[in-house]
């Protein structure tokens, strides 16, 4: 009776499109990050979905994308030192200031003022000139780039306790809240404030206790993250353009299969342009809601911008200098790169769309 039972089970089974059990997927790519895994308030789960949809497909499922949020596998450090050897992660999203510490030219992507607008930013992060950037980091670090995000959408905005920053005089005195790298607290003391270097989990009892005063991300992180529950003014100054940079681990990637890296590597192209614009969503609607939630909230003028970026770019440079020697060249070609651009971006535009 029981082999009557199981032979019809199966003949079911058959009937409606079973083919038997599926194969075990040979690799495994786990992929580690910080925002939370809600599809809706930032960019980076909803692009990494996208990116496993593609590659699980692409690959029949022989490659696993598995994804984690929350830092559920760990802070950027020690994720990032984990994805080097590639065997528990194999994949992972790190903020610029984390990115810095696992390769030192990255610091230069935090210069003062470098973008004029976000497709600046978004067609120079996604060119070859940025690939080549890039390459060294594998010799460095071990980890292989991918494409980079805008952290919370990109452009940061001010937030503090104390007032309104209108000019750049407005932030004389004032501790600001910033990651453990060098190029923020120089960008900072050259613009009068005091940087303060505190860990992201402290950041909200910062805020309260009045260690510090204030701290900077895009609009979107502090709605994402509602620092406006501890903070009472907001600018949208955009003086950094902060970045999460992704990257796979060399050892893993470099045992795939080569039309499997082709895939990987298409299938992330993919996910960071639709990245860009869901960051660009975030970027507004944070704003927005921010300046309903804040006690104030201003964009700072152009005119000031420009004063705050003769201030600081000099200091930024000079600093580059002390810690990079010769190489401090290379920030010269970087900006160089960024202002053809977008030169060419803006030059495409009036030839394409005015007669």
């Amino acid at each position: 009776m029981r082999g009557l039972l199981l032979t019809g089970v199966l003949a079911l089974a058959l009937a409606a499109g079973w083919t038997g059990p599926a194969e075990a997927a040979r690799y495994t790519m786990t992929i580690a990050h910080l925002y939370p895994d809600d599809l809706t308030n930032n960019e980076t789960a909803p692009a990494l979905k996208h990116f496993e949809q593609l590659v699980e497909s692409a690959t029949n499922g022989d490659i696993d994308v598995q994804v984690f949020g929350n830092g559920a596998l760990g802070g950027e450090v020690e994720a990032a030192q984990q994805t080097r050897a590639g065997k528990t992660i194999q994949s992972v999203m790190l903020g610029s200031g984390t990115q810095a510490s696992f390769y030192r030219n990255y610091e230069m992507i935090t210069s003062p003022f470098l973008f004029p607008d976000y497709r600046t930013a978004w067609t120079f992060f996604d060119s070859p000139w940025f690939a080549a950037f890039m390459k060294p980091m594998v010799k460095e670090s071990g980890l292989r780039y991918l494409g980079t995000l805008d952290d919370g959408g990109g452009f940061v905005a001010f937030a503090n306790n104390k007032r309104l920053i209108t000019k750049v005089e407005d932030l004389q005195g004032l501790r600001i809240r910033v990651e453990e790298n060098q190029a923020h607290m120089t960008i900072m003391r050259a613009l009068g404030a005091s940087p303060t270097p505190l860990p992201w989990g402290e950041l909200q009892t910062g805020l309260a206790t009045g260690l510090v005063d204030g701290h900077f991300h895009a609009p979107g992180v502090n709605d994402i993250f509602k620092l406006y529950d501890v903070t009472n003014f907001t600018t949208w100054s955009g003086h950094v353009y902060n970045t999460i940079t992704w990257s796979v681990s060399e050892a893993w990637f470099s045992q795939l299969p080569e039309d499997y890296q082709r895939i990987i590597v298409a299938a992330a192209r993919e996910a960071v342009a639709m990245a860009h614009g869901i960051a660009a969503q975030i970027t507004v609607v944070g704003w927005v809601n921010s300046c309903k939630k804040f006690e104030q909230c201003h964009i700072l003028s152009d005119a000031e911008k420009q004063r705050m970026r003769e201030i600081a770019q000099p200091i930024y440079r000079e600093w580059l200098v002390k810690e990079f020697g010769e190489k401090a060249a290379l920030y010269d070609e970087l900006r160089a790169e960024v202002e053809r651009i977008h030169a060419d971006l803006n030059r495409s535009a009036i030839e394409i769309y005015l007669d």
